[in-house]
C-alpha cells in the first residue's frame, strides 16, 4: 500500500486514456459491482452461496476484441502501480479463515494417532536390549509401541518441542496427542507446583504452545485437575479468572489446529455433575470439541463412559468426550487402612485398552493413553521418582511382568 502523503504514480498518457474509457459506467450494466456479487461473481474461497466461478450461465455481454485490449491494460496498469507501491505483507490464512472446532475435531479424530519413537518408553526397551535384558524389553513394548500424549509442564522451548513433536506426527502421518499443564496455581495442595506465574504468563505460553501447532491437526488436553479442584474448592477463590483463562486457551488453540478436550475430572472427584457441567460452559467447552475424563485415573472404561455420557446430557446432550485408559486396566485401586483409595503409584494396577481413534462407543471420540503409563505419580514411597518421569519398574507391573 502507497504510505499517506505519497506521490500517486503517473501513468503513460495513452494508457490513461485507455483506463478513463474502461472505467466509465457501461449502459448495458446496471447494478455494478452489487450485482456481480449477487450473481456469485465475487464468491470467496468457502463461502457459502452463489455458483462457483465457471459453473454460472455464461455472461451476455461477451468481450470482443476491444474488451481483450482492455483487460491487458488492466493487467498493466496493476503491474505499474505495484511496482510503484510497497508491498504489503499477506496476512497469515489463520487470521483469514478460523477454522470450526467441529473442522479441526474431524481432522483430528481421523486418525491414526502418533507413536513416537522417542518416547520415554521407548528409550527404555532400547536401552535394556543393550543391557541384554531381552525380557523386560519385550514386555515394556506394550507400552512402547503405542501412542501417548507428550506433556508441557514448563516455559523451556515449549514452541520448539511442540513443532519437533508435530513435525515428526506429519511426516508419519499421524495425529499427536498433547497435554497442557501450566496453568497458574495448577497444583492447590502445593503452592510450590510449578505452573505460570500470573495470567499474562499463561496467554503467553499458551500463544507459543499455539505457534508450535501452526495449523496443524493434533488433539490437546487441556489443564488436567484445572476444573475438578475448582469445584473442590482447592483452587480457592477466583473461578472466574481461571475459567476466562481456560476458555482463551480453547480458542487460541483451536485457531492453532488442535482439537481441545477440556479436563473434566473422574466419576469420583467431582460428581456434582450441574457443577462441573457449569465450569465446563464457563471454560468455553461450547469452543471445544469436547470434555476429557479419568487422567491420570483408574476408573474402569464403563464407568467413565457412563460418567461421562450423564455429563453429557446436563450440557444440553451431543457434547463429545475422551477417556484415558492408560492405567485403568484392573479399575480403582483398593482402599488404604483411612478407607480412601491409593492413588500414587498403586500396586496391582494394570494397562487398559489400547489407545483408538474409532472406539465404537456413543459419544467416545477416543480411549487415549493421556497419562504415559509408566510415569510416575510421584515419590510416593522410598526410590519412587518424582512426578512425571518414567518409572521403569512401576511400568513393568503395569504390563504384568514386574
Amino acid at each position: 500500500m502507497r504510505e499517506r502523503g505519497a506521490p500517486t504514480p503517473a501513468l503513460p498518457a495513452d494508457l490513461r486514456r485507455h483506463l478513463d474509457l474502461l472505467l466509465a459506467p457501461d449502459p448495458r450494466v446496471r447494478g455494478g459491482r452489487a450485482a456481480r456479487r449477487r450473481a456469485g461473481g465475487y464468491r470467496l474461497p468457502g463461502q457459502r452461496g452463489g455458483p462457483r466461478p465457471g459453473t454460472g450461465p455464461p455472461s451476455p455481454l461477451r468481450p470482443g476484441p476491444a474488451a481483450v485490449g482492455l483487460a491487458l491494460l488492466i493487467a498493466l496498469a496493476g503491474t505499474l502501480l505495484s511496482l510503484a507501491a510497497p508491498r504489503a505483507a499477506a496476512p497469515p490464512v489463520a487470521a483469514l479463515v478460523a477454522p470450526s472446532p467441529e473442522a479441526v475435531r474431524a481432522a483430528a479424530v481421523a486418525g491414526p494417532l502418533f507413536v513416537d519413537p522417542a518416547s520415554p518408553a521407548a528409550q527404555q526397551v532400547t536401552a535394556w536390549k543393550e543391557e541384554g535384558r531381552a525380557e523386560e524389553a519385550a514386555a515394556l513394548r506394550q507400552i512402547a509401541e503405542q501412542p501417548v500424549a507428550l506433556w508441557l509442564t514448563d516455559a523451556e522451548d515449549v514452541t520448539a518441542r511442540v513443532a519437533d513433536h508435530v513435525d515428526r506426527a506429519e511426516e508419519a502421518g499421524a495425529v499427536p496427542l498433547l497435554v497442557t499443564d501450566f496453568l497458574p496455581g495448577r497444583r492447590c495442595d502445593d503452592p510450590d507446583g510449578g505452573g505460570a506465574a500470573d495470567a499474562a504468563e499463561y496467554r503467553a505460553w499458551t500463544g507459543r504452545v499455539a505457534s508450535g501447532l501452526a495449523g496443524r491437526r493434533a488433539i490437546v488436553v487441556v489443564e488436567p485437575g484445572a476444573i475438578p479442584e475448582q469445584l473442590s474448592g482447592c483452587a480457592g477463590r477466583g473461578a472466574d479468572a481461571r475459567y476466562a483463562l481456560l476458555a482463551g486457551a480453547v480458542d487460541v488453540l483451536t485457531a492453532a489446529g488442535a482439537a481441545v478436550y477440556l479436563d473434566a475430572g473422574h466419576p469420583g472427584f467431582v460428581p456434582d455433575l450441574l457443577g462441573t457441567a457449569d465450569a465446563l460452559e464457563r471454560s468455553g467447552v461450547r469452543a471445544a470439541a469436547g470434555f476429557g475424563l479419568n487422567v491420570g485415573s483408574f476408573y474402569s472404561t464403563e464407568a467413565s463412559v457412563a460418567h461421562g455420557t450423564a455429563l453429557s446430557e446436563v450440557l444440553g446432550g451431543g457434547v463429545r468426550f475422551v477417556v484415558d485408559t492408560g492405567r485403568n486396566g484392573r479399575g480403582r485401586p483398593p482402599e488404604n487402612a483411612d478407607g480412601d483409595p491409593r492413588w500414587c503409584n498403586p500396586a496391582g494396577r494394570r494397562i487398559g485398552t489400547p489407545p483408538t481413534l474409532d472406539p465404537g462407543i456413543p459419544l467416545v471420540d477416543a480411549l487415549l493413553w493421556v497419562k504415559p503409563p509408566g510415569e510416575s505419580d510421584g515419590d510416593c514411597d522410598a526410590g519412587d521418582p518424582a512426578a512425571g518421569a518414567f518409572f521403569p519398574e512401576y511400568a513393568l507391573e503395569l504390563v504384568g511382568a514386574g
